[in-house]
Parts: structure tokens; C-alpha cells; sequence
């Protein structure tokens, strides 16, 4: 059990809850995750097992896509449906999609965005969520982040919700945009749904459903089934070279020395200068290490066990 294991997480669950199952589903407690979803959030959480957790810092996660709702007329203090209701406006009449989608546009590209109060950035160590919790005032800090594209799937008048299709890069929270394209209405709102459906090239039509993974840990027939959707060190870094190399750079690579480039086999292109991460595997092609170029050498960076 080695690699990434994606997960469609459900409602009401905390990451570090999905992270449990595994565990125990697994039997191992060398699972990690890369990014993490608010509880009231479901879709694609990525788990690094075992060996995997080496590859987390190289994993290109950063462009994320969700689907959203948008519940206007009332905002709450975590601008999602798991807080309380803090303020209530009108909703105007004739939000149509088109008028949606023109005050949408604005939040299209590179914007300032101020955090919400709830969110896990943290302040001298501490979470702003836990500030906020413990009844301490919270401003949060206003960032640069993109929204890569967003669209209005559908509008709905009762209850008033707008459903939305986001695209956006790191840092980016959907529920800020959902405070802010709810003000720019002339109204409040909060989320009320919110799905990750992608993660980098990762997609939650891959994702092991949340149940199969509990019974794992007391079904060894689920357990191999599990096992079955895990991602491989080859798919996981679709975009890193590999190369194979022979039994002396095998060895060199194993005991982390500095590999000559001509222990390398085959007739695949030459390396890009300063590559990192290199895929190194045996003749078996079994992934032996991770390694970047260094002039004429490849040096270890992390070494795999499988």
C-alpha cells in the first residue's frame, strides 16, 4: 500500500476524520494529505500512503476546481451553512443569470480577497478559526489570489441560491468569493453546498468511496479493492521524467550515492537541465528513487522502499 489514494469525502467530515479511516482501513498510520476541506465540504481529498508521502512536496495541486452554492440573504460568521446567521438582506429582484454572471466577472483573474474568519491561517501558530472560537477578535488578511474561470450552472429562486462553477489556483477560498459576489448583488449569502471535483490532474471520478475504505479495515477482499484505486509513483508524477537504469546505477541510487548519467538505459531525450524530481527505476521498472540532475551526475533526493 504505497502511493496516492484519492478519496471522495462526504459532509460532515472532517479531513483528519478521513485520514483515521485510512488508517485503520489500511492498517498503517503513514498516511498523510495534501490539502485539506472545510467539514461541510465533500468531493476530492488526496492521501499520500506510505511511500507516497514522499512525493506530496512534488504533487502540482494548485489549480482546484469545485462546484458551489450560494444561498442568498443571509451570511453567516463561516460564510458557509455550518455557522449562524450574523446578518439577512433582501434579495433583489431580477438576479438572472446574466446579471450573475456580469457581477461574476469581476472576481475573474488575479484579485485581492480577505480570508474568512473561519479558515486555518494561521496567526503566531495559532489557527484564525481557533481565535475566533474562543471569542478573540479576528481580521483576517486580505491576499492575492486567481480565479482561473467561473461560471453560473443554474439559478434558483426558491430558496434564492446560485450554483457556480470555480476554477481557481492556491490559496483561493470559495466561500470568500460567495460573501463577495453576494454583496456585489446588493445582497448577503454564504455557501450552503461545496464539492472539490479536481485537484491538480487528479479528479474525483478516481475518488474511493468513503465506505469502502471503513470496511477495509476488517474485510480483506475490500481491502485489496482499496488497493486497486491506489495511484502509482509513474501516475501520480505524469509530468516527471523516468529513466531505467542498470544494475551499477541501481545500486549507486540505493545507497544514495551520486549516479553517472551514462548508468542510464535507453534512447529517451536528454534530461532538462536542473530536472527534479526524475522517476529512477529499475529494469523491472520498479521506482527506486527520486533524484534531480546536477551537471553530469543525478543525486538522490528521496529513496523509495517498494
Amino acid at each position: 500500500m504505497n502511493g496516492i489514494l484519492l478519496v471522495d469525502k462526504p459532509a460532515g467530515m472532517t479531513s483528519h476524520d478521513v485520514v483515521a479511516i485510512a488508517r485503520r482501513g489500511l492498517r498503517t498510520r503513514g498516511i498523510g494529505h495534501a490539502g485539506t476541506l472545510d467539514p461541510m465540504a465533500t468531493g476530492l481529498l488526496v492521501l499520500a500512503v506510505g511511500e507516497g508521502r514522499k512525493l506530496l512536496r512534488y504533487l502540482s495541486l494548485d489549480d482546484k476546481h469545485y462546484v458551489a452554492t450560494l444561498r442568498l440573504g443571509e451570511e453567516t460568521d463561516s460564510l458557509d451553512a455550518d455557522g449562524e446567521v450574523v446578518e439577512r438582506a433582501a434579495v433583489p429582484d431580477g438576479l438572472d443569470e446574466d446579471r450573475i454572471e456580469e457581477a461574476l466577472a469581476r472576481f475573474v483573474g488575479e484579485i485581492a480577497q480577505r480570508a474568512p474568519v473561519v479558515s486555518a491561517i494561521k496567526r503566531d501558530g495559532v489557527p484564525l478559526h481557533a481565535r475566533a472560537r474562543r471569542g478573540e477578535r479576528v481580521v483576517p488578511p486580505v491576499r492575492q489570489v486567481v480565479a482561473h474561470e467561473l461560471r453560473v450552472l443554474g439559478v434558483r429562486s426558491a430558496p434564492p441560491e446560485v450554483e457556480l462553477e470555480v476554477r481557481c489556483g492556491k490559496g483561493f477560498y470559495v466561500r470568500s468569493l460567495g460573501r463577495d459576489l453576494a454583496r456585489a448583488l446588493g445582497t448577503v449569502g454564504h455557501l450552503s453546498a461545496l464539492r472539490r471535483t479536481a485537484s491538480g490532474h487528479f479528479d474525483v471520478s478516481s475518488a474511493v468511496p468513503i465506505e469502502l475504505l471503513r470496511r477495509a479495515g476488517a474485510d480483506e477482499e475490500a481491502r485489496t479493492q482499496v488497493g486497486a484505486w491506489m495511484v502509482s509513483v509513474r501516475a501520480a508524477l505524469p509530468d516527471a521524467p523516468a529513466r531505467v537504469l542498470d544494475e551499477e546505477g541501481v545500486a549507486h541510487a540505493r545507497a544514495g550515492r551520486a549516479i553517472p548519467l551514462d548508468r542510464m538505459i535507453g534512447d529517451e531525450p536528454v534530461l532538462p537541465a536542473h530536472a527534479e524530481p526524475v522517476i529512477l527505476l529499475d529494469a523491472a521498472a520498479v521506482p527506486i528513487a527520486l533524484a534531480r540532475l546536477d551537471g553530469e551526475v543525478l543525486r538522490v533526493v528521496r529513496g523509495f522502499n517498494l
